[in-house]
């Protein structure tokens, strides 16, 4: 009879332990979560909430102790806070709606590098953000600055072409609202030249954006084909 080492005996219950182990049913899916979802449960959210902070609502409101919704067009943007009276307050509420915007987008770049979907994501959920505020009964402000910070994130050459854009049709109508749109609807064409991913979400991303704020300036469109929009600079404010 051939006796079985002893050395042998670990082995084989080493084995037996390994075999009764428990093993993830789906290790592709447990793969999945781990290294793509985690990201954008991460980064969507925080997007939304970062566009969500009403920075004009609240400079107007810490230092002139008015509620910037009550003035003017009642707008939460740079525009409405500008023509308030305080023009420091806002190119302030301008860089901060932008900055917030570009930093949620930046976010998502850096959780998942080579994930442009996921980029593209996190700045709708910006732009959502601002125009939809959780804090002021989701009623915001039109995304012009906000997308100029998603806009410089996904694409800076893209984004200097829009901005170019709104800067002439400014500089030549004085209407802010008329720049805004037909800048909003230039930037597809800039981004889809500059952006070399196309995938079915970032090109619904891309035209998302634009079509929420020329439909955010709905009122605006119907004063511009009116004649009684008012030009930036003027007392009335109408933005």
């Amino acid at each position: 009879m051939r006796i079985v080492p002893s050395t042998t005996v670990p082995h084989f219950r080493r084995a037996a332990i390994r075999s009764d182990s428990p093993k993830h049913p789906h290790p592709a899916l447990a793969k999945l979560i781990q290294t793509t979802m985690n990201p954008w449960l991460l980064s969507i959210p925080l997007a939304y909430l970062l566009g969500s902070i009403p920075f004009g609502y609240l400079l107007v409101k810490i230092f002139r102790k008015q509620d910037i919704r009550a003035t003017g067009s009642g707008n939460i943007g740079a525009t409405n806070v500008a023509r308030s009276g305080a023009k420091g307050l806002g190119i302030l509420t301008l860089l901060l709606d932008c900055g917030k915007a570009y930093l949620a987008v930046k976010i998502a770049q850096h959780l998942a590098p080579d994930n442009f979907d996921l980029a593209v994501v996190a700045a709708v959920a910006a732009i959502l953000g601002h125009v939809f505020p959780v804090w002021l009964g989701f009623r915001g402000g039109k995304g012009v600055a906000s997308a100029l910070g998603v806009f410089l994130a996904l694409s800076p050459a893209a984004a200097a072409c829009t901005f170019a854009v709104f800067l002439i049709v400014f500089l030549i109508t004085r209407y802010v609202s008329l720049a805004s749109i037909i800048a909003s609807a230039c930037f597809p064409l800039f981004a889809f030249y500059f952006v070399r991913q196309r995938t079915p979400i970032v090109i619904a991303g891309l035209l998302f954006i634009p079509i929420l704020i020329i439909v955010k300036h709905h009122e605006n469109i119907r004063r511009l084909l009116a004649g009684n929009e008012s030009r930036f600079g003027k007392k009335k404010a109408a933005a």
